[in-house]
């Protein structure tokens, strides 16, 4: 590990000054940047510690919704009894993801900006753009098989890791931060996540400096919650495919769906047009069945992960399933 500096934030807009700094990096529960570190993948000669922020309450908003401080950790999250209760599928995504005692350090803001875990980006031996803009993508003819179907480009094919974020995007979470001069701003989950194209080193929509502060959730959205991950083993391994999904459903009719989806592409995927088909429609694999083929609209294997296309039909077939059981 490379020599760093270190200092302990006291005000939000402070950190975020902090971060301007050329090499600085935020860190909190350190459950991803640490590994990279370890690896020089990352190689931060600043760090700014933002733990005594005090961003770490779930609050409820004058709206219904739930404000979520940036430090609330995964597993405190997941237990919450409002989020169990009224956003089920926030909290059994984030049970699906890492392990107990990643949950116990991991963080709101952290989780939405961990990195992929793309094995030729972990491997520094090996050319990537993400990590070296310009070095080429090792993915495109190596072992791809966690990698995009969906909005990925000739610069880079890897996917999001996070468990989380597909369900913020399914339950149209928006993204508080702070900007170095103290100015506040919020981003629609829509928009935080960015597709490679030909900057696959520009992963989210935040300036320099700028830090997440909190995420909010619109009031709660009726009808069951499901999320289902389709993984290599039963713990501790990122979704080769998984569906966040809201159904409601009436005397055999679905009355409104909605669907995220998470190891397809760079950010979670969502296609509106799929949600939209969908109501109205029976309660039959027919009706899903044509939801995927909108979802799946352009999608494109690379070799080892072309089974990923066939394999999101029959994951989302079995989400539904579930949720109108």
């Amino acid at each position: 590990m490379k020599a760093f500096t270190y200092e302990r934030a006291t005000t939000p807009a402070g950190a975020a000054a902090a971060a301007l700094q050329p090499g600085a990096k935020f860190i909190a529960g350190g459950t991803n940047l640490l590994d990279l570190m370890k690896l020089q993948v990352e190689a931060p000669t600043h760090l700014v510690d933002i733990n005594r922020l005090g961003l770490d309450r779930i609050e409820p908003t004058a709206d219904g919704g739930l404000r979520i401080g940036t430090l609330v950790r995964n597993a405190d999250l997941a237990g919450d009894p409002r989020v169990r209760r009224d956003y089920a599928v926030l909290s059994r995504a984030l049970l699906a993801g890492a392990s107990g005692q990643l949950r116990n350090k991991a963080t709101t803001g952290g989780n939405l900006l961990q990195r992929t875990r793309c094995y030729y980006f972990y491997d520094t031996s090996k050319p990537c753009n993400k990590r070296e803009p310009g070095a080429g993508c090792a993915a495109m003819q190596g072992f791809n098989r966690m990698h995009a179907v969906l909005g990925a480009s000739a610069q880079c094919i890897a996917v999001h890791p996070s468990d989380m974020a597909v369900a913020m995007r399914v339950l149209d979470a928006k993204v508080e931060t702070v900007s170095p001069g103290g100015a506040k701003r919020v981003i629609p989950i829509a928009d935080f996540h960015r597709l490679p194209g030909n900057t696959p080193q520009v992963e989210t929509a935040l300036g320099p400096g700028e830090m997440i502060t909190a995420v909010t959730l619109p009031p709660p959205v009726g009808g069951r919650h499901v999320y289902r991950k389709v993984r290599d083993r039963a713990s501790y391994a990122f979704a080769l495919v998984s569906v966040a999904a809201i159904v409601d459903v009436q005397d055999g009719r679905v009355r409104s769906a909605r669907m995220a989806f998470g190891g397809l592409a760079h950010k979670p995927w969502r296609v509106e047009a799929a949600e939209a088909a969908l109501a109205g429609a029976s309660v039959d694999p027919a009706a899903w069945s044509r939801a995927a083929d909108t979802v799946l609209a352009g999608a494109r294997g690379y070799g080892s992960n072309d089974f990923k296309i066939p394999l999101l039909r029959r994951t989302l077939q079995a989400a539904a399933a579930e949720a109108v059981a």
